[in-house]
């Protein structure tokens, strides 16, 4: 969208919009998104990652956020709401910031609403981020996860399926079991 279009949002526009809304919308280059609910093991899944990483990031200086954190993308001029996002970065630490915009890692976990849109445009957007290095897919299908990760010359790669999960740029491991624990999903 264009920002002559009548119909454009600023992002001014989006942020003081979104603060006094009762449902979280997404921001993507003008325009703006709802978000929807999830379902009782989505939500179980982001608890338990996010508990996890807050644990063992305790003392570390890194901040874990789950759902209701935006992070900034500027340059794609959009604002998302990860599942989790855990940023290390002091940039990122005053308290009346509405976003975060350097996280190092990122978790979605998938619906079948939002899966494809995950994978591609949001990874994609993701990417472009200079801080991320760690990009991780949870499904909520079977036990599984996809664990990308940016290597020294800035290209991101698929690493292969390991139980525990080592999570590099925050220095934390987190197994699947705790991943899906509480949760009725099978194994892969």
């Amino acid at each position: 969208m264009l920002a002559n279009d009548p119909l454009y949002i600023t992002p001014e526009d989006y942020l003081a919009a979104e603060e006094i809304s009762p449902i979280r919308h997404e921001y993507r280059d003008g325009e703006v998104f709802a978000m929807t609910g999830g379902t009782l093991n989505h939500n179980a899944i982001i608890l338990n990652v996010a508990l996890s990483l807050k644990l063992q990031l305790r003392g570390s200086g890194c901040r874990v956020f789950a759902e209701s954190a935006k992070v900034r993308i500027e340059t794609r001029n959009a604002f998302y709401y990860p599942d989790i996002v855990v940023t290390c970065d002091d940039r990122d630490r005053p308290s009346k910031k509405q976003y975060a915009e350097h996280p190092s890692l990122i978790v979605e976990v998938l619906s079948p609403s939002t899966a494809r849109y995950d994978r591609t445009e949001k990874f994609a957007d993701y990417r472009t981020i200079p801080s991320l290095c760690e990009f991780v897919l949870v499904s909520t299908d079977l036990q599984q996860v996809e664990h990308f990760y940016k290597d020294e010359r800035d290209k991101w790669n698929l690493i292969d399926a390991a139980d525990p999960i080592q999570l590099t740029s925050v220095n934390c491991s987190i197994a699947l079991a705790e991943i899906y624990d509480d949760t009725d999903i099978p194994a892969a």
